[in-house]
């Protein structure tokens, strides 16, 4: 399938998803309280990364754009109306990126509104991690969570190889004024911090593959935890897995 049909096809089902959740105030809140609680419990996996050290801009670069419990349906949309223009204009390289985190993009939004769903089914006076454990655990879907991270582990993996594209950091700085005047500042943001922050990261050591792994080694031990026929809360949480008790988000149906 070409790269705009990819990019369309996935920003017109993660539409299609929130329109429902839109028809059901409660499972939307839910929705809000799972991201939440996700953008929460990776600043937690990797509050030593996001401190300080060659990885802190990877760390909150990954938590604000691809964790952040922010609304990302500006830059969706323009994704998608631009996809047959990128296609046609951008180097392969940048264009396999936005492929990869249009994929990531529909694969997150179907993972979270089954778990909203799930959550739902639970009640509201569980503490939060409790609650999202059982959701998680009642969902299942074990290979679709490990597609969700072999796709962002190749979108930092695609970021890494812009990092050498010849010419690209003037490119974009070209593209921003443009950019700006046809409404695609989310996009053109999206792809230069992106840029700026993989390519400082390529200049130090361990560089790009060492951030890349501490992410493969930390998401892949919560997803085998979670899906564990003997998962234990209280030895995740003292393993830094999950974040303890109740953190401060939303109720949906308290």
């Amino acid at each position: 399938m070409e790269a705009a049909l990819i990019i369309r096809t996935s920003m017109a089902d993660v539409t299609r998803l929130r329109e429902s959740a839109i028809r059901d105030p409660q499972l939307a809140s839910a929705i809000t309280a799972i991201k939440h609680f996700q953008s929460i419990r990776f600043e937690h996996s990797y509050r030593d990364l996001i401190a300080g050290g060659p990885f802190q801009a990877a760390a909150r670069f990954f938590l604000d754009e691809l964790y952040g419990h922010v609304d990302f349906s500006r830059r969706d949309a323009q994704f998608s109306r631009i996809a047959g223009t990128m296609q046609r204009l951008l180097p392969e390289q940048t264009l396999a990126t936005a492929v990869s985190l249009a994929q990531l993009h529909v694969l997150t939004e179907q993972l979270d509104h089954s778990m909203g769903r799930a959550w739902i089914a639970y009640p509201a006076l569980l503490a939060s991690t409790d609650r999202y454990v059982m959701a998680w655990r009642a969902v299942g879907r074990q290979e679709q969570r490990l597609r969700q991270l072999r796709l962002v582990l190749a979108l930092g993996q695609d970021l890494e190889r812009l990092t050498h594209t010849t010419g690209l950091r003037l490119m974009l700085k070209v593209m921003r004024k443009p950019a700006q005047a046809a409404g695609l500042e989310e996009l053109q943001r999206f792809l230069e911090t992106g840029f700026e922050t993989f390519s400082s990261m390529a200049r130090q050591k361990p560089g790009v593959a060492g951030f890349l792994n501490v992410i493969n080694e930390r998401e892949t031990a919560m997803v085998t935890a979670l899906f564990g026929p003997t998962f234990n809360l209280a030895q995740a949480i003292h393993d830094g897995v999950l974040p303890a008790g109740t953190v401060s988000i939303a109720a949906p149906n308290a």
